[in-house]
């Protein structure tokens, strides 16, 4: 067998987790470390010699690990990490706020390009699967709409952005899609929709000691590109009901392109994901992708890139050879 692709993971919380689960299933990789900004003895290990390391020290290793993935939030976390670490290691992450990408991207590709390194940036599954998927229906169904509907489940982005507001000591996000939406979609009628008539958002908030609700509240509602556009509720509870009934982090969604074919016949594509663990199906996407991340580097492929880059064959553990036999 060849060798492992050495794996480290910079973040530890849900995401970083089921980062060093997917990495249990793909016996081509190795977990080599686990990097965090809080005490290295605070971490439960998945394994009892996974070394845990402060992440200031992270750039002392650069010759021990072939790909990061980075598990930090998108709001405050990967804008700062994601070029900064691009300058060092060739890395995986889940930048998830679309409208962004593109400033993210020439962000990331700078600092990667000039040190010879490679950086996916934005994988997981939206972005991700869902791009490739949008992608795919465009191509082949020119003339047709695209739609994507998420839920309903719960958003690590959206969530990490809620427990970002001052005055909230916890909180989730779900999304949840108008049923009536998805109906008309899937009809192959074409509908116009607003993005306020495809998807409602519920927030579920714990407040600080002392924080005033309103001003938590407003906060939130009004916050561009996470919750302006949509009708939001926020909900207000214990830190008791938010562990008892919002500890599981189901999602998934579907993407539908619906067009006519050349004789206009009417013609429906639907990609959908229906997922019991959110963080979990992302990082088992952020591992798939860090293969390809390490094959892409050492055919010397630098700089930013994204899902939309990467041919699928580098995925797969499994050789060009057997894919075709198995696969096609």
């Amino acid at each position: 067998m060849s060798e492992k692709i050495r794996i480290g993971i910079v973040g530890y919380g849900n995401l970083g987790r089921g980062v060093a689960l997917a990495l249990w299933q793909n016996p081509d990789m190795e977990l080599v470390g686990i990097f965090t900004r809080r005490a290295p003895a605070d971490i439960d290990a998945p394994d009892a010699s996974t070394p845990v390391l402060p992440v200031d020290g992270l750039t002392d290793r650069r010759d021990d690990i072939d790909v990061l993935i980075l598990c930090g939030g998108s709001k405050e976390d990967l804008p700062e990490q994601g070029p900064a670490l691009a300058a060092h290691f060739s890395t995986v992450d889940s930048f998830d706020t679309h409208a962004r990408i593109p400033e993210y991207f020439e962000a990331v590709d700078g600092p990667a390009r000039a040190a010879g390194t490679t950086a996916l940036i934005s994988g997981g599954w939206d972005p991700g699967m869902f791009s490739i998927n949008r992608l795919y229906g465009e191509a082949l169904l020119p003339d047709g709409e695209t739609y994507t509907f998420w839920g309903k489940g719960l958003s690590q982005g959206h969530s990490d952005a809620v427990r970002r507001v001052p005055g909230v000591a916890g909180g989730v996000q779900y999304t949840v899609p108008s049923d009536v939406a998805v109906d008309a979609v899937r009809s192959g009628s074409r509908p116009e929709l607003s993005t306020r008539e495809k998807h409602r958002r519920e927030c579920y908030v714990v407040l600080a000691d002392g924080a005033d609700a309103a001003e938590v509240e407003q906060a939130i509602v009004t916050m561009p590109h996470y919750f302006a556009d949509y009708d939001t509720e926020v909900h207000f509870i214990s830190a008791a009901e938010l562990g008892r009934d919002h500890g599981a982090m189901p999602h998934g969604g579907f993407v539908i392109r619906s067009g006519t074919t050349g004789a206009g016949n009417a013609q429906v594509v639907e990609y959908r994901l229906q997922l019991q663990s959110n963080p979990e199906f992302t990082a088992s996407v952020l591992v798939a992708y860090a293969r390809a991340v390490h094959r892409l580097n050492r055919r010397g492929q630098v700089g930013a890139v994204t899902v939309l880059d990467v041919p699928p064959v580098l995925l797969s553990p499994k050789s060009p050879e057997t894919l075709r036999a198995e696969l096609l």
